[in-house]
């Protein structure tokens, strides 16, 4: 008799961590488990924001697939997913197919550009480690390039973040700590530098308690970061933007928009046939999909409902590492025949940085500002890397400049 075969897509958080679970728990004899992933690593997102500022090496964000995932228990196949047939039990991959008893999609998510004009084709993503890099490079490119033409551009020098959620603060707090270092390097006086956060909400970081927030932008002002907040992004091109605030239209002259302000599930998702929800799955409690009982969505494809709020949960690193326990657990109880187990998420709190020295918190009831949240965060990041790799990947990859 065959072994089942599991098919785990993607190598995120959801996905990797539900590898690294299903290794420890399955004997080899009981099915086959293939990871599919583009490269051949995973890497933390939660770190890109660094990476795109330059106040971080993409090496050190980069954590080797084979690192964690032992090849002899999980076949490890590097290849691009263009499409799943649920009916079929088949993913079909950029150079074969791959036939399925048990799958996991773990996709990840795409930038949502929601029709601005320009934005696709002259902002900036912070979405993985290339697009990081193509940002760090670009500031460089244009830092650099400002005392060599003949007519000074400050367009070069005004640097715009759409949206301050999570990825545009965090990126706006590392960046304003990289603009000295840059200036310096390239001659540039620091009140020659402009960086923009432009939101459309009334104020920044939703959800987060009002005076985190508060702290947050006299943090982030008090070192230079500019705030449109209640504005619109209505265009983008190469050399500027346009809002709206108010009913008025405004331009700023720049060639650096970074957008940070919506992503969606990956679209293979939907143009698959799953049922969606704003191009997302929402699961059953058990994380399969409502179509298909052989499929299970983990992370940023996964949709689940707050019942408290009426409002889905944000797709978040710590949300999908939770959900990879449930994964693991259900899809190996359905190889063996046993009872699957519910998803019960357990926020234990939510970090935003502010640049490497600075951020806030809000961790199991309590607020935490400048260091403390900062430790927090740290070492939120090293119990990551503890739980996919061990001592050993926590000892090459961690965060111990705990206090600076």
């Amino acid at each position: 008799m065959n072994k089942p075969h599991i098919v785990i897509l993607g190598a995120g958080y959801g996905g990797m961590m539900t590898a690294s679970k299903l290794q420890k728990t399955m004997h080899m004899n009981e099915a086959d488990i293939t990871l599919v992933n583009k490269n051949d690593y995973h890497y933390q997102a939660t770190w890109l924001h660094e990476n795109a500022a330059g106040t971080l090496h993409p090496d050190r964000t980069k954590i080797k697939i084979k690192d964690v995932i032992n090849s002899r228990k999980i076949n490890i196949v590097l290849d691009e997913v263009i499409s799943i047939k649920p009916e079929e039990k088949i993913v079909k991959l950029a150079n074969t197919e791959l036939k399925y008893d048990v799958l996991v999609i773990g996709l990840g998510f795409e930038a949502a550009t929601f029709g601005i004009p320009g934005l696709g084709e002259n902002a900036l993503m912070i979405g993985d480690i290339n697009s990081a890099r193509l940002v760090r490079e670009h500031l460089d490119y244009n830092f650099a390039n400002y005392h060599n033409e003949a007519e000074k551009n400050d367009a070069r020098l005004n640097i715009v973040i759409g949206g301050g959620g999570f990825t545009g603060i965090e990126f706006a707090g590392e960046l304003i700590n990289r603009i000295p270092e840059l200036c310096a390097e390239y001659d540039i006086e620091k009140t020659q530098v402009r960086v923009i956060v432009v939101e459309g909400a009334p104020t920044i970081l939703p959800g987060f308690d009002e005076e985190l927030v508060e702290y947050a932008i006299n943090s982030l002002s008090s070192r230079g970061v500019e705030f449109i907040n209640g504005a619109m992004l209505k265009e983008c091109n190469k050399d500027r933007i346009v809002y709206e605030k108010d009913g008025k239209l405004t331009e700023i002259p720049t060639m650096t928009t970074v957008w940070a302000a919506g992503v969606k599930a990956n679209s293979i998702v939907e143009q698959s046939g799953f049922t969606t929800n704003r191009g997302k799955v929402e699961v059953r409690k058990d994380m399969r999909t409502p179509d298909y009982d052989d499929v299970f969505v983990i992370g940023d494809c996964a949709l689940i409902m707050n019942e408290q709020t009426g409002r889905p949960f944000p797709p978040t690193a710590q949300i999908a590492i939770q959900q990879s326990g449930t994964v693991a657990h259900n899809v190996k109880a359905a190889v063996r025949g046993e009872a699957l187990q519910s998803f019960e998420p357990n926020l234990l709190g939510t970090i935003a940085s502010l640049g490497h020295d600075d951020a806030i918190a809000e961790v199991l009831g309590r607020k935490l500002f400048g260091w403390k949240a900062t430790v927090m965060k740290k070492m939120s990041d090293n119990r990551y890397l503890l739980k996919l790799g061990g001592i050993g990947l926590l000892m090459k990859k961690g965060k111990f400049n705990i206090f600076y």
